[in-house]
């Protein structure tokens, strides 16, 4: 693959530097030399810089843009793919990718790697770890010659006397994909996954994910802008929610008030609160009714989540989408009982219930008493695992429905209905 890059930011916070060589990025990266010059020939992520003595070294946009690359294979992505995302990364992106990566488990390799090794570490990136000592069989990225040992440059000072001092990442405990605990994880049965694939592995979500790791509320919030003209049904099924399920694998090692869920959270439903106020401004502004109108209640939706699920935040996305649909939706907060769920349900007289979660069992005893009570009310669930299922209320006024989309445009169905 070859990419035209994208030029430098001179104005970041990754200022210009001599550059490091190819042995430094490699240890910075804990990959072999030969993996960085696959990508070099490859995907054309080398280095772009230059020193006096036209020796090519990597600048810290370089690095970045490694670290991106490195992140999203780790995580599943086809080297390919990844490879275009790197190449394609914005500096708030690589921004974030220099300032959070982490330090990974690794093993260690010997000596220089063929072919066949180098796709090996391309799909396990970030499992291989080349030991200090190998620098001085290093070879030179212009000949590929050996370099000697006074023209390495990796142990030299930076001009004024000190050592060129490397980005540091948080330190965090965090668990592998897959549930591995070393680097030796097996990739999934399928192979790499496609950056297209149904489970979303872009840049964006990744630059999430990491962003919450480093409880960074405006990162957070510049990555979940929710413009007036966007689609939260998009924004929900493509970023927050793969970013939220991501998250919730991860095992931290955090300090106190510190919890990337919550930093994700708060991020998210800002963002929702943001888009809703917008959306409801330009419609009065239109000549339409506002929020509280009479004739914008006769048709609400009521949605219920999982009494255990602390952040409602697939409950906020799918009253979003909802809103952005013309439909009205509440969201039930706060402890709701069996007895209480159906108070509420007598009270507001909804057009249809519906229970959102992110959980793949959740309690489903609200959903039994609504149903007890209102037999002819429709109740929608979204319910990813078939497990959960056969828990379920049989009724014909009850409908279970796997994914996020099916469970908005079912609401919408009945709603049109009526």
């Amino acid at each position: 693959m070859t990419s035209s890059r994208p030029a430098q930011n001179s104005g970041g916070s990754r200022t210009s530097s001599p550059g490091l060589a190819v042995a430094a990025v490699a240890r910075r990266l804990g990959v072999a030399p030969a993996t960085l010059r696959t990508w070099d020939r490859r995907y054309g992520l080398g280095p772009s810089g230059r020193t006096a003595g036209s020796h090519r070294r990597y600048t810290p946009d370089d690095v970045a843009r490694l670290l991106v690359m490195r992140r999203l294979t780790l995580e599943g992505v086809a080297p390919v793919d990844a490879a275009r995302a790197a190449v394609e990364a914005g500096d708030a992106e690589l921004e974030v990718a220099t300032r959070t990566a982490p330090a990974l488990p690794a093993v260690q390799v010997e000596g220089e790697a063929d072919d066949a090794d180098e796709d090996f570490e391309e799909q396990f990136l970030g499992t291989v770890e080349v030991p200090d000592d190998e620098a001085d069989d290093e070879l030179d990225d212009e000949t590929d010659e050996p370099l000697a040992a006074d023209t390495d440059e990796d142990d030299d000072p930076a001009p004024g006397g000190e050592r060129a001092e490397e980005p540091r990442g948080r330190a965090r405990l965090r668990a592998l994909p897959g549930g591995a605990t070393g680097g030796g994880a097996p990739a999934s049965p399928g192979g790499p996954r496609s950056a297209a694939s149904p489970a979303p592995t872009s840049g964006r979500v990744s630059a999430l994910v990491d962003a919450a790791l480093a409880y960074s509320r405006t990162a957070c919030d510049n990555l979940l802008v929710l413009g007036p003209d966007g689609d939260p049904a998009t924004w929900w099924t493509e970023l927050v929610e793969p970013a939220w399920l991501r998250l919730s694998e991860r095992t931290v090692l955090a300090g106190p008030g510190e919890m990337p869920e919550v930093v994700l959270a708060t991020s998210a439903l800002r963002a929702l609160r943001h888009y809703i106020e917008e959306f409801e401004r330009v419609m009065v502004e239109a000549g339409g009714p506002p929020a509280n109108h009479p004739s914008r209640m006769r048709k609400i939706v009521l949605v219920f989540a999982a009494p255990d699920e602390v952040v409602p935040l697939s409950a906020h996305a799918l009253a979003a989408a909802l809103a952005a649909q013309g439909s009205m939706a509440r969201i039930v907060t706060g402890p709701a009982s069996t007895h209480r769920s159906v108070e509420l349900v007598t009270m507001v007289r909804p057009t249809a219930v519906v229970l959102a979660t992110t959980q793949n069992k959740p309690d489903l005893d609200v959903v039994h008493a609504v149903n007890e009570s209102y037999p002819e009310l429709p109740i929608f669930v979204g319910l990813r695992a078939d497990a959960a299922a056969t828990e379920l209320p049989f009724g014909p006024t009850v409908q279970r429905v796997r994914s996020f989309t099916g469970l908005l445009h079912e609401v919408l169905a009945v709603i049109k209905a009526r």
